[in-house]
């Protein structure tokens, strides 16, 4: 038998195998991309299979999820702020908010009060004045801290704060930040702010992950009293060539901050191990204002796609109004549906995408859906002026989610997210003003436009699509 018959039959071995192997607890659309991989390439969809098909999470960071759950719940009955929260949201929010609970564990929270932040440098300034003003702590999780004139501005004001006492703990991803924990951390630390590598891949790492499990929640704690989450990182504007980033933030101060803060508590415990329970951390709750917020965290470690269910819940609740702001939207089949079946039902939806690409691939993939956005009567805008990072979603003009999920496969069940929901028709308001915005400076792509678009053109985006379960 010679070499070449031996490797054609391992290639059909492979094939057969998989065939059976693959589809096993995976959507039919991932099964059908891996699938496809495979048969055209046996040996390196094989490796790159082994790499990256499966979503393995070790049962040591699943069992510290579950630990976490449980405190969380164990806290917040202890709080006492359950039935006035809920009390005043109308039904079709509390349904909303009771899914969000059941998820993400967190109640929805009243008293807050809740800033818009769309200019870039404000935002970052505003972070670096809360920084310099904290006098017990200061915690920072980013998915990029980079070592550039932005990371070196929050740097600094992380060690200022240090030299006066106040305990600075940073949280970077490791794949998102690797500069910075090479030429920022080891200053950070120096001075006395304590810097952790968040999902670190190394073999000889006490608990490594996989380079494509990514970290990419974005929160600022200060003092328990302060928080920041949305779609922002420490890093210049303009750190990808092309069009600088536009992003958008929110402040908030409240008792939902607690919730932020135990989503740090508990990823800072996975990373530095052994929990932290001063009592400053969650300070005697102040009422600053009069939203009601409920935090949503997802990742691979909960046992369900959080974000995802959070979402397209959201999407068939809607009776006038669903304005979605996103940089990569690719889409998996109940979310296309779901937007889709909004759109049949008579629901404006707005569909607000950066005129830009930062990855072509992705972009490729998200044009192959317009067809069926378009032909649902969904509004596709693409904004010019930027490259438009942000990420929301608002719901009838009373119901606002901003957070650090994209919408597609990797935020929803791969990637660490946080998102923040915020019943509030006054915050909506607001956010309805910057979305017009938005929409004065795009360009609405009409139907016969995309038509028109070259058979070659297409043909690329088909393909992109196919990849849709690995980019």
């Amino acid at each position: 038998m010679t070499w070449s018959l031996l490797y054609l039959i391992s290639e059909w071995v492979i094939r057969l195998v998989m065939l059976v192997y693959v589809p096993q607890r995976r959507s039919a659309a991932a099964s059908r991309t891996w699938l496809l991989l495979i048969f055209l390439l046996p040996w390196p969809g094989l490796v790159l299979y082994a790499i990256f098909g499966r979503i393995y999470v070790s049962k040591r960071r699943i069992a510290l999820q579950l630990r976490a759950s449980q405190h969380i719940r164990a806290v917040q009955a202890q709080m006492g702020e359950r039935a006035f929260a809920q009390s005043k949201l109308p039904p079709d929010s509390a349904a909303i908010s009771r899914l969000a609970s059941h998820l993400g564990d967190f109640e929805p929270f009243g008293g807050n009060h809740v800033e818009l932040l769309t200019d870039y440098d404000a935002a970052i300034d505003a972070i670096v004045t809360d920084i310099h003003s904290a006098r017990h702590h200061v915690h920072l999780l980013h998915y990029i801290f980079s070592d550039d004139e932005t990371g070196q501005k929050v740097c600094n004001a992380l060690i200022e704060a240090a030299k006066r006492g106040v305990q600075c703990r940073v949280l970077m991803d490791a794949v998102g930040s690797r500069e910075a924990l090479k030429r920022l951390a080891p200053k950070l630390r120096e001075h006395g702010v304590e810097v952790n590598a968040a999902l670190p891949v190394s073999f000889f790492h006490r608990n490594p992950a996989r380079f494509d499990l990514r970290n990419h929640r974005k929160i600022v704690v200060i003092d328990g009293q302060t928080g920041y989450t949305g779609s922002q990182n420490i890093v210049n504007p303009g750190f990808v060539k092309g069009f600088p980033n536009e992003e958008l933030n929110v402040r908030v101060t409240g008792l939902v901050v607690a919730q932020l803060q135990a989503i740090f508590l508990a990823d800072h415990y996975f990373e530095a191990g052994g929990r932290l329970e001063h009592p400053e951390l969650f300070p005697e709750p102040i009422v600053a204002g009069e939203s009601i917020c409920q935090t949503v965290p997802s990742g691979p470690g909960y046992q369900r796609e959080n974000g995802q269910e959070l979402f397209i819940t959201l999407l068939y609740s809607a009776r006038k109004r669903i304005v979605i702001t996103t940089p990569y939207f690719v889409p998996d089949e109940p979310f296309l549906q779901a937007v889709q079946n909004a759109a049949f039902r008579g629901v404006e939806v707005d569909l607000v995408l950066s005129a830009h690409a930062n990855q072509t691939l992705t972009q490729w993939a998200q044009r192959s859906y317009y067809d069926e956005l378009l032909s649902s009567g969904i509004r596709i805008h693409l904004y010019e002026p930027r490259f438009l990072h942000a990420k929301h979603i608002s719901i009838d003009d009373h119901i606002v989610v901003v957070g650090s999920m994209n919408i597609d496969i990797r935020s929803f069940a791969l990637n660490a997210e946080v998102n923040m929901i915020i019943y509030d028709p006054v915050v909506a308001g607001k956010l309805r003003a910057v979305q017009q915005n938005y929409f004065a400076h795009s360009r609405r792509l009409s139907p016969l436009e995309w038509s028109n678009r070259s058979l070659a053109v297409r043909t690329l985006q088909s393909m992109a699509r196919l990849a849709d379960s690995l980019l």
